[in-house]
């Protein structure tokens, strides 16, 4: 998802602004055209799974955008986001499954 992302070359604005440039999981919220259509990308190359764009959301790594509190609502618009895609009739045989992603513990040591 990230790669596809930086491959849109989106301004500050797509992001919400730039205190929120390079928070990808925002854009569930800010420009959820673009998140749909690297779903769509992947489902019309075949893909039998693909995820929501949440990697990033923890309360902790949002908080570096000061949107901690906005976890819940971005991460849910994301798999929103992926299931309406996985969803589409133009995806022929068994429906495509929506996977839970979440990345690594950024900036947390044991």
């Amino acid at each position: 998802m990230g790669t596809m992302i930086q491959a849109r070359d989106l301004s500050a604005a797509d992001f919400g602004g730039p205190s929120l440039e390079g928070c990808n999981e925002h854009l569930s919220l800010t420009r959820p055209d673009v998140i749909r259509a690297i779903h769509e990308a992947y489902l019309d190359a075949g893909a039998d799974l693909i995820s929501p764009n949440s990697f990033g959301c923890a309360p902790y790594v949002l908080a570096e955008y000061g949107l901690a509190e906005r976890c819940h609502e971005i991460t849910l618009a994301g798999a929103r986001l992926a299931r309406a895609a996985a969803e589409q009739p133009e995806h022929p045989g068994a429906p495509p499954l929506v996977l839970g992603a979440m990345g690594p513990a950024r900036g947390r040591s044991p």
